[in-house]
C-alpha cells in the first residue's frame, strides 16, 4: 500500500556478469501516495509468513465511538511522514485498503522501564523512540534503523516463519526488551480476545494471541528465544474490564511469574548490557501451536549468526528476481524490480515446517502434496497477479489453487474464498473471483489437481443464493438497487466469474454447466442503459434508478469506482460490449473521453484510497476495475491508442520516488500490471489463454520459465518517443492480430516488437 519511503536494496546474483549484477540494485520498496501508509518497509522472504517491520504510531480505529479516518493511513503499520517508531511487529499486509495483523510488537529500550508507548509528540514519555530516515536502511530481507532516544541500533531479518532481531546497545546500562501483545494494526477495544505467555526458561518464551478483527477467529502462536539470559521479567495487564479473575490472585503475577494470561498484556525482559553489546531474538510464528512455533524456529534458524540469516534471506530474493531479467532505462529498472519484489510478498505461506496448518473449521490439518497459503486479496489479484504467477510461478500458483480448494472443503458455507485471511474469510469486496484464478490455472494447464472437483466448487460457490445478492442475480439476471448499494458492481463481476466457470466446463466437456454459465455471463447487459451508454443501477421493477451521476462513486451501485470505469467491465466479451455501446467509433470517443476528462475536486472527497495522482482524466488506475481498459482500443481497430495509453500510464502511475505508486499496491496487483505492461502484453480476461498486446517499455527481457524454457521479449528501437508498434514477430513469424497465447510463452521463444514514433493505422 502507500505512504512515502525511499528504501534501497542492493542484491548481487552469483554467476551473473557485472552488468547483470547492476540490475538488481534497483529494487526499492516504493510505498505509494503520501496520503496512504500501506506498504511495510521491513524484513521478509518471498511469500513469507513473517513480515517483520516497524510500526510508527498507535492510532485507534475509532474516536468517540466513530471511525477514525486517520487509521486508514496505517494499514501496514508504517508511515514515512512519522517521526517515531513504537516497535517492530511480525505480521503485516502489503498494499491493502483495510487492515489487521501487527502481531507481537517488540521494542528495545534502556534506562528506567516504561511500559506504555507514549505519544508521537513526546516520545520520551514512553518506550517509543524518535528516528531519522538518514539512519534507516531497507533491503529485501533486511531492515536497519537507529532508535535515537536510547541510541540503539535495530536490525531485522527473517526466514519464512521466523523473524530475527539484532539490537546493539551503545552504552552500558540496564536494558529492556518490551513484548507488547496488545499492539496491532487497526486497534479497538475488544479486538484482543485473549493472550497467553509461558516463560519456559531464562531464554525461551512461548504463547499465543487471539484476535477478533477483519478475521474474527484468528489465533497466532509464537516462540521467542533470546541470545542472552534475561535477569528478570514481568508483565502488566491493562484489561480493567474483567470482573472475575479466579484464584490466580493468590500469586503476584506482575514480576517473575512464569505463566500469565489476559486480554491486554505487555511483557518486559531485563538485561545488563555492556557498551555495544548485541542482544539477538529469534521469534517464530505458527498457526497451530506453541510446539510448532518452536519447531519452526529450530528448523529455520539453528544458530545465532544474524548475518548468515540475512544472507540466506537475500539469496531467497535473488532466486526469485533472476527469473526475469530486463534491459531498460534506469527508472524502468527501478520500477520493474520493485514491482517484482512487491508481487512476491503475498499470498503468504500458512503452513508450518511439518506441513500442519489451522483450517477454517478451526481444526488442525496437514497439507499433503502442497504448501498452504493465505492472504488472498482476490478482487485485486485475480486480474494480473495470479496470471503472472501462471507464467513465472506456476508451481506456487498450483499450491495456491490447492489452498483455495482446502478452504472450500473446510468452509461451513461450502464456498471458495472471497478474501482468505488466517483460517478465516473476511468476505471483503465484490464477486467470487477465486473462480477466475482457478479457471485461469486450469485453462493454462497450471493446476495439477482434480479439475472436476474444482469446477464443482466453483458452481456451488456461484449458486450460494444468500451471499451478496446471488439469488436475485440468478432469478432476475441482475441485482436490484433496493437490495444492494453495489448492485451494478456485483452483477458485472458475477457475469465475468460465470464466464470463467463456463471456460472450465468447456475444457472438461461439461456441456450442461457450460450452457448455464455462459448464459449467466451475459447478465451484464441487464445493467447497460443504451440511452446513456453507461452501466446503471436497476430497480426491482426493471426501471433504471433515478438521480444518476456518472462521475460519483457513492450511491450509484459501484464499489471503488464510478460508471465511467465500470461501464467497460466486460473483459470476457469486449466485442459484445462494443456492439452494445454503438460500435467502434462511439467506443473510441468514449475511451478517449475517459482518459482526457477533468474530474472535479468533489470526486476526491468521496474516497480515502485514491488521490488525484492516481487518476488520468477519469481513468482510475489506483483502483483495479479499469486495469484492462487501455487495452480495449485493440478491439476497435485503434491499437496505437492502446500503445500510447499504456506507455502514458506506465510513466504517470509508477515512478522511482518515495511516493511512486498512484494507489494501493493491493497485494501485488498494481505491480503485476506494471510488469505485464512493461513486457508488452496483458491478460485482459483471465480464464482465457490469450494476452492482449500493448507497447513494451523494456528494451529486452528474458523470462526463465519453470519448465526450463526461455521466453524473450525484444523491443527494437525502443525509446520514450517510440511508443508505437510497427510490427510484431513471434519466433520470426508475423503476429497478424493483437494478441498472443499462453502456449506461445511457455513453449519458449522470442517476441520481437519493432517500435516507431509514428502511429500504425
Amino acid at each position: 500500500m502507500k505512504s512515502k519511503i525511499l528504501l534501497y536494496t542492493f542484491l548481487l546474483i552469483p554467476g551473473f556478469s557485472l552488468a547483470q549484477n547492476e540490475l538488481v540494485k534497483y529494487v526499492k520498496p516504493i510505498i505509494g501516495t503520501e496520503k496512504m501508509g500501506h506498504t511495510f518497509p521491513g524484513a521478509t522472504v518471498p511469500f513469507g509468513a513473517v513480515q517483520l517491520s516497524p510500526d510508527t504510531d498507535t492510532i485507534p480505529y475509532e474516536v468517540g465511538g466513530k471511525y477514525n479516518g486517520d487509521v486508514y493511513r496505517y494499514c501496514a503499520g508504517y508511515r514515512y511522514e512519522d517521526k517515531t517508531i513504537v516497535g517492530f511487529s511480525h505480521t503485516h499486509f502489503s498494499g491493502t485498503g483495510h487492515s489487521d495483523l501487527g502481531d507481537f510488537l517488540i521494542m528495545p529500550t534502556q534506562g528506567p522501564l516504561q511500559m506504555n508507548p507514549g505519544t508521537a509528540a513526546n516520545p520520551m514519555s514512553g518506550f517509543r523512540s524518535a528516528f531519522s530516515h538518514d539512519n534507516e536502511v531497507a533491503e529485501a530481507g533486511y531492515y536497519k534503523v537507529k532508535l535515537d532516544d536510547d541510541d540503539i541500533l535495530a536490525e531485522l531479518t527473517a526466514t519464512k516463519r521466523v523473524g530475527m532481531h539484532q539490537y546493539t546497545f551503545s552504552k552500558p546500562d540496564e536494558a529492556h526488551i518490551i513484548l507488547d501483545l496488545m499492539s496491532g494494526v487497526y486497534n479497538y477495544d475488544g479486538k484482543n480476545v485473549w493472550t497467553y505467555v509461558r516463560v519456559v526458561n531464562d531464554t525461551l518464551v512461548t504463547g499465543y494471541r487471539q484476535t477478533n478483527g477483519w478475521a474474527r477467529t484468528r489465533t497466532v502462536y509464537f516462540a521467542m528465544s533470546f541470545s542472552k539470559s534475561f535477569k528478570s521479567y514481568g508483565q502488566k495487564n491493562y484489561d480493567g474490564t474483567q470482573p472475575y479473575k479466579g484464584f490466580w490472585r493468590k500469586f503476584d503475577q506482575t514480576k517473575n511469574f512464569p505463566e500469565v494470561a489476559g486480554k491486554d498484556l505487555r511483557m518486559y525482559f531485563d538485561f545488563n548490557t555492556e557498551a555495544n553489546e548485541k542482544i539477538k531474538i529469534k521469534f517464530a510464528l505458527s498457526p497451530v501451536s506453541q510446539d510448532n512455533a518452536l519447531e519452526n524456529m529450530r528448523t529455520e534458524i539453528q544458530g545465532w549468526d544474524f548475518d548468515q540469516v540475512k544472507k540466506a534471506a537475500q539469496s531467497d530474493w535473488e532466486k526469485e528476481l533472476i527469473k526475469l531479467k530486463i534491459d531498460a532505462a534506469e527508472d524502468e529498472k527501478i520500477n520493474f524490480y520493485t514491482a517484482m519484489y512487491h508481487a512476491f510478498i503475498s499470498p503468504t505461506i500458512y503452513t508450518d515446517v511439518n506441513g500442519e496448518y489451522k483450517g477454517l473449521d478451526q481444526g488442525v490439518h496437514k497439507a499433503e502434496g502442497f504448501v498452504n497459503y493465505t492472504t488472498f486479496s482476490l478482487w485485486d489479484t485475480y486480474r494480473a497477479l495470479h496470471p503472472f504467477f501462471n507464467i513465472i510461478q506456476p508451481s506456487r500458483n498450483n499450491d495456491m489453487v490447492n489452498s483455495m480448494m482446502a478452504h472450500y472443503n473446510q468452509s461451513a458455507l461450502n464456498m471458495l474464498p472471497i478474501w482468505s485471511h488466517y483460517a478465516n474469510d473476511n468476505w471483503c469486496m465484490s464477486g467470487y473471483h477465486s473462480v477466475s484464478v482457478i479457471a485461469d490455472a486450469i485453462v493454462k494447464g497450471v493446476y495439477k489437481g482434480d479439475a472436476g472437483k474444482a469446477l464443482d466448487a466453483c458452481v456451488r460457490t456461484a449458486n450460494h443464493r444468500n451471499y451478496e445478492g446471488i439469488g436475485e442475480y440468478i432469478d432476475r439476471g441482475y441485482i436490484s438497487a433496493e437490495h444492494s448499494g453495489v448492485s451494478v458492481s456485483n452483477t458485472l463481476e458475477y457475469a465475468y466469474d460465470d464466464w470463467c466457470i463456463a471456460q472450465i466446463a468447456k475444457k472438461l466437456g461439461r456441456k450442461d454447466v457450460y450452457d448455464t454459465f455462459i448464459k449467466r455471463s451475459g447478465s451484464w447487459t441487464n445493467n447497460f442503459d443504451s440511452a446513456t451508454g453507461f452501466m446503471r443501477p436497476k430497480m426491482a421493477n426493471g426501471s433504471f434508478k433515478n438521480d444518476f451521476d456518472a462521475l460519483s462513486t457513492h450511491g450509484q451501485g459501484f464499489i471503488e469506482g464510478n460508471t465511467w470505469n465500470y461501464s467497460f467491465f466486460v473483459p470476457h466479451d469486449p466485442a459484445a460490449l462494443i456492439k452494445k455501446m454503438g460500435g467502434a467509433k462511439k467506443v473510441g470517443l468514449r475511451l478517449d473521453s475517459l482518459f482526457t476528462m477533468h474530474l472535479p475536486d468533489k470526486f476526491f472527497a468521496e474516497t480515502e484510497d485514491i488521490t488525484r495522482e492516481g487518476i488520468i482524466g477519469g481513468y482510475v488506475h489506483g483502483n483495479e476495475p479499469a486495469h484492462h481498459v487501455a487495452y480495449l482500443y485493440n478491439w476497435i481497430g485503434q491499437p496505437w491508442k492502446t500503445q500510447e495509453r499504456v506507455r502514458m500510464i506506465l510513466k504517470m502511475q509508477y515512478k522511482p520516488t518515495p511516493d511512486g505508486l498512484g494507489g494501493n499496491d493491493d497485494c501485488g496487483q498494481m505491480s503485476a500490471w506494471y510488469m505485464f505492461s512493461s513486457l508488452g502484453f496483458y491478460p485482459v480476461s483471465p480464464g482465457s489463454d490469450e494476452y492482449a498486446l500493448g507497447s513494451p517499455s523494456v528494451k529486452k527481457a528474458v523470462l526463465h520459465l519453470e519448465n526450463g524454457k526461455r521466453f524473450a521479449v525484444e523491443a527494437v528501437d525502443q525509446s520514450d518517443k517510440n511508443v508505437y508498434v510497427k510490427q510484431v514477430l513471434l519466433n520470426g513469424k508475423v503476429v497478424a492480430g493483437h494478441s498472443i497465447k499462453h502456449s506461445d510463452i511457455v513453449a519458449g521463444g522470442t517476441l520481437k516488437f519493432f517500435m516507431s514514433n509514428k502511429k500504425r493505422q
